[in-house]
């Protein structure tokens, strides 16, 4: 089958997960006696965040692959140019981010309380780049610019299916943005990424930490991917997409948990040897008052993947693969909730009259165990699958809209033949 529907069963599915996310959401404002409701925003910015880098990814994998002429993916990147429509629910969530901040909301991040920033001369002299203005300019460009150009994209692509030319005009114009979206990913992500996440921890700074994030939404996005693809194959759509073609997935998911890994290493390893106060508060306050977190995400999202889909054929075992791909997606999920969580609560703790030495900037204060912090509690799973359920339901229903299958794909041909 060529065209995707989605049944009113998916629907009542999907919406009950988004019925939970909504009543989770509802009893972690109720519940928390913080007055600033800090784990209600932590949660709200932790799983907007993890789940706009999906669709963001979704588009950068699409440029990257189209710029590299890779020809294996098209029989689903269908599914990718869905997930890259998910980019202005992303917006419209951050938008609410951003009205926190200019509303005096939250204080997820420190250096939005201007009390503080007059206090401390680090968020002082770092006030021209972590500020209410540049924060809210920097959300809007990348991210209208990223859905104009995933749009863009997805027009020429649908367009395929009906105005096939001799001399394959859409896909040069696919080409031609995919050649420009990559450089704009590769240099605004990087300011995004410091100002989403790594401004929680303000004095903190790692030269590697957006390209740990990006491996970490990319890794999820395969196991997402992988997730979707066998659940269409059972339904009996993507008749074209093969064990080949879920192999190679599970070799990306297999290498960048690898590269992942890497990058975790290389920037505790560095920091470690440097042995720098200013960073090494971060990785101090995550292994001595996170440690189930800390250790727990290296054995999900390494040693799984890396043990069971070293061998070839693991790769085209569907029970296996779904197992590895969910588990690692939640392992993702914990991976940003250890970058979120621990700089809110010492915010919210700092600017409730729990201070720190803002010069140390230790964390010292914050080290009882709090539920939702320090793990994950049932709340925070509701808010995940509420999340999920979202993403779900706009994605489906964005390949619902087109034929599964890119018909006039200039390497339609080379993917459905595709061997390995």
């Amino acid at each position: 089958m060529e065209q995707f529907t989605v049944t009113s069963r998916q629907r009542t599915i999907m919406f009950i997960m988004m019925g939970i996310g909504v009543l989770s959401m509802l009893l972690t404002w109720i519940t928390d006696s913080d007055p600033l409701h800090t784990r209600f925003w932590a949660n709200f910015l932790l799983n907007t965040v993890f789940f706009t880098g999906i669709s963001l990814i979704g588009l950068f994998g699409i440029a990257a692959f189209v710029c590299t002429y890779t020809g294996w993916f098209i029989v689903f990147k269908r599914i990718w140019e869905a997930y890259s429509m998910f980019i202005i629910v992303g917006l419209g969530l951050m938008l609410i981010i951003v009205a926190g901040i200019w509303g005096n909301f939250h204080h997820i991040y420190h250096w939005s309380d201007a009390h503080s920033v007059a206090e401390d001369k680090i968020l002082a002299g770092k006030s021209s780049f972590l500020s209410p203005g540049f924060y809210t300019a920097i959300t809007l460009l990348f991210m209208l610019v990223s859905y104009w150009i995933a749009r863009r994209i997805r027009s020429l692509s649908l367009d395929e299916d009906v105005n096939k030319t001799a001399d394959y005009e859409q896909y040069r114009k696919i080409k031609y943005l995919s050649a420009i979206y990559l450089p704009i990913f590769g240099f605004i992500s990087v300011v995004v990424i410091w100002q989403w996440l790594m401004s929680i921890d303000p004095h903190w700074f790692s030269t590697m930490y957006a390209w740990y994030v990006t491996v970490s939404w990319f890794d999820a996005m395969l196991c997402l991917t992988i997730l979707i693809v066998i659940s269409l194959k059972s339904k009996g759509y993507l008749e074209f997409v093969t064990n080949e073609h879920l192999q190679d997935l599970g070799k990306y998911l297999f290498a960048f948990s690898i590269f992942w890994t890497y990058l975790w290493f290389g920037q505790y390893m560095l920091i470690w040897y440097s042995n720098n106060g200013e960073e090494t508060t971060y990785f101090n306050t995550r292994i001595v008052q996170y440690p189930v977190m800390f250790w727990g995400i290296l054995i999900i999202n390494f040693l799984l993947p890396f043990l069971v889909l070293m061998r070839n054929d693991t790769k085209r075992k569907v029970g296996i693969m779904t197992f590895v791909a969910a588990t690692v997606f939640f392992g993702h999920y914990m991976d940003f909730h250890l970058m979120v969580m621990p700089g809110a609560l010492h915010t919210a703790h700092e600017l409730s009259g729990h201070a720190v030495d803002a010069a140390t900037n230790h964390h010292e204060a914050v080290s009882h165990f709090k539920m939702g912090f320090t793990i994950p509690g049932l709340l925070e799973i509701g808010n995940l699958i509420g999340f999920l359920g979202l993403f779900l339901l706009f994605t489906k229903n964005q390949m619902a809209k087109a034929s599964l299958v890119p018909k006039n794909d200039p390497f339609l041909g080379e993917s459905i033949h595709h061997h390995v």
